[in-house]
C-alpha cells in the first residue's frame, strides 16, 4: 500500500526541479521612478512569484514587495522608499534574507553576482522633487540596430561615465529594429544594456519601428505591454491618462515625453490639450521634451517634405513645437533622422527651411561652449518664447551609410556619425555633450539660467 506523504513525494520533487530550473530571461529593469518609489520588473522562462528584497545595506535586505499571482512577467512596486537614497536588491519567486556575516564584498561581491546567480543590483531613488540635485542624463536615439555599432556607442559612454552613476536615461523611438516585436526588444534592449537597466530608470517613447508591433490607441502591443509608465501623474506632472504621453519630475527638472507617431497630433486633440495643462503646472528650472520624430532636419529624413513620415515632423514642427517654446522649453530631444544635429538658441521658426530668418529666429548666435563664445543665457523665471535647443540625436545604432545634405538652416552643427547624448544638470546649468561611436567628444554646449 502506498501511503498519500509517499505519493506527495514525485510532486513535491517535481516542483522543487522545477523551482531550480526557473531562469530569468529579462532583467530586472527599473521603471516609473519617483522620489519614494520604484517599479522593477522581469521575465521568467516559468512561471512563479514575484518578490523583490531590499535595504539600504547590502548585507541588510530586511524588507520585501511582491505582487500577486503566478507569473512569468513579474512587476513589482516598491514603496515608502527614502528619496535620493541608494538600495541594494534582489528578485526572486519568495523574499530572501541576506545574512550580514554573508554580506559580499570585493571579489566575494563578484561572485555572487556572477552570471547564472540571482544578482544583488542597486538603484538610487530619485531625490527630493524641486530643489537643485546634480543629474546625468544617457540619452539613445535610434539606438535598436543590435549591431556593432550599437554596442561600440555603448561602450564609449560606459567609459566615459566611468563611476558616476546614470541618474536616468532617454530612448527616442525606433528601440528595437526591424518591427518593435518583443524578440527585436530582447535583442536590442535587454540583452545589450543589462547593466544599466538593472542601475537606472529607463523613459522612452514610441518610435515608427516600434509601432508596427504597437498601438498608441488601444495601449497595446509590444511597446505597451514591456513598459510601466506613468499615466496618473504620480512621477510628477498632469496625469496624461496614457502611456503614450507623460511627464515626470527629476529634482529641478522636468521631462515630457511626446507621441508623435500613432497619438492624435491635432491642436485640439487630446494630447495637446494635456500638453498645454502640463507646462502650466510645472514649476520646475528646466523643461526638457523628447519624442521621435524631429521639427527640423536634413539628416536620413527631410523635415522639408509633407511625404517624409506622412506629415508627422510637420505636424510636431506646425502644431506643437509654438506650445512647447510659448511654455519655456529649454531642450527638444528627438531621434529618427540617423545623424546628429544641433540647432542655434532658436524660436519662433515653424516654416520649412527656405523660410528660416537667422536674424528673425536666432536668439542668440554663439556655439553655447563657455571656452569659446559662452554658453547659451536664459533666465531662470519662466520666459515665454527665449529660446531653445533643438538637437537630433538619433544615431545610436548607426549613422547613415549615403551621403546626407545636413545643410538646415537651423543647425549650429551637423554631423553623420554614430553616437548618444549626455546630459548634465547641476543647479541653473545645462551640459549637454554628444560622443561619437570612436570614443570622441564631437559636440558640447551649455545653457546657463540666471
Amino acid at each position: 500500500m502506498i501511503t498519500r506523504s509517499l505519493l506527495l513525494v514525485p510532486f513535491l520533487l517535481g516542483a522543487l526541479a522545477l523551482d531550480a530550473a526557473t531562469t530569468i530571461v529579462r532583467g530586472p529593469y527599473l521603471q516609473s521612478a519617483t522620489p519614494t518609489s520604484m517599479v522593477v520588473r522581469w521575465r521568467t522562462d516559468i512561471a512563479e512569484g514575484s518578490v523583490v528584497s531590499y535595504g539600504t545595506e547590502r548585507g541588510k535586505l530586511d524588507k520585501s514587495a511582491k505582487s500577486e499571482g503566478i507569473l512569468t512577467e513579474h512587476v513589482v512596486q516598491l514603496s515608502g522608499l527614502a528619496p535620493g537614497t541608494k538600495y541594494f536588491y534582489t528578485i526572486g519567486p519568495s523574499a530572501v534574507k541576506i545574512e550580514p556575516a554573508k554580506a559580499a564584498t570585493t571579489k566575494a561581491a563578484e561572485a555572487e553576482d556572477a552570471p547564472g546567480k540571482n544578482p544583488i543590483n542597486s538603484f538610487t531613488t530619485p531625490p527630493p522633487i524641486g530643489p537643485a540635485a546634480p543629474t546625468r542624463v544617457w540619452v539613445l536615439g535610434d539606438p535598436g540596430t543590435k549591431n556593432k555599432v550599437q554596442q561600440d556607442v555603448r561602450d564609449v559612454y560606459y567609459k566615459f561615465t566611468g563611476t558616476r552613476a546614470t541618474d536616468l536615461w532617454l530612448i527616442l523611438g525606433d528601440n528595437a529594429y526591424p518591427d518593435g516585436t518583443d524578440a527585436d526588444y530582447q535583442k536590442a534592449i535587454f540583452e545589450m544594456y543589462p547593466k544599466t537597466l538593472a542601475t537606472s530608470p529607463l523613459w522612452p517613447t514610441l518610435g515608427n519601428h516600434d509601432g508596427a508591433s504597437a498601438n498608441s490607441i488601444t495601449q497595446s502591443g509590444v511597446y505597451y505591454d514591456i513598459f510601466t509608465l506613468p499615466t496618473r501623474g504620480q512621477a510628477g506632472g498632469v496625469p496624461s491618462g496614457t502611456e503614450a504621453y507623460y511627464s515626470f519630475d527629476y529634482a529641478n527638472a522636468h521631462f515630457i515625453c511626446l507621441d508623435s507617431h500613432d497619438t492624435d497630433r491635432s491642436a485640439d486633440g487630446a494630447m495637446m490639450q494635456w500638453l498645454k495643462a502640463d507646462l502650466a503646472a510645472t514649476q520646475r528650472d528646466w523643461i526638457i521634451a523628447f519624442f521621435h520624430h524631429p521639427t527640423y532636419t536634413k539628416g536620413t529624413h527631410d523635415s522639408d517634405k509633407d511625404s517624409d513620415s506622412r506629415g508627422r515632423m510637420n505636424d510636431m514642427r506646425q502644431i506643437f513645437l509654438p506650445v512647447l517654446e510659448q511654455g519655456g522649453v529649454d531642450l527638444v530631444l528627438v531621434g529618427h533622422s540617423h545623424v546628429y544635429e544641433r540647432s542655434w538658441l532658436l524660436d519662433g521658426h515653424y516654416g520649412k527651411s527656405e523660410t528660416f530668418d537667422a536674424a528673425k529666429h536666432i536668439k542668440q548666435k554663439v556655439s553655447g561652449r563657455p571656452e569659446a563664445d559662452g554658453p547659451y543665457r536664459k533666465p531662470r523665471a519662466r520666459t515665454p518664447n527665449f529660446g531653445h535647443i533643438n538637437n537630433v540625436t538619433g544615431s545610436a545604432g548607426h549613422a547613415s551609410s549615403k551621403p546626407v545634405a545636413l545643410n538646415h538652416p537651423a543647425f549650429y552643427l551637423s554631423l553623420n556619425e554614430a553616437g548618444s547624448s549626455v546630459i548634465d544638470i547641476d543647479g541653473l546649468k545645462m551640459n549637454v555633450t554628444f560622443l561619437n561611436d570612436k570614443g570622441e567628444k564631437r559636440d558640447w554646449f551649455s545653457i546657463v539660467k540666471e
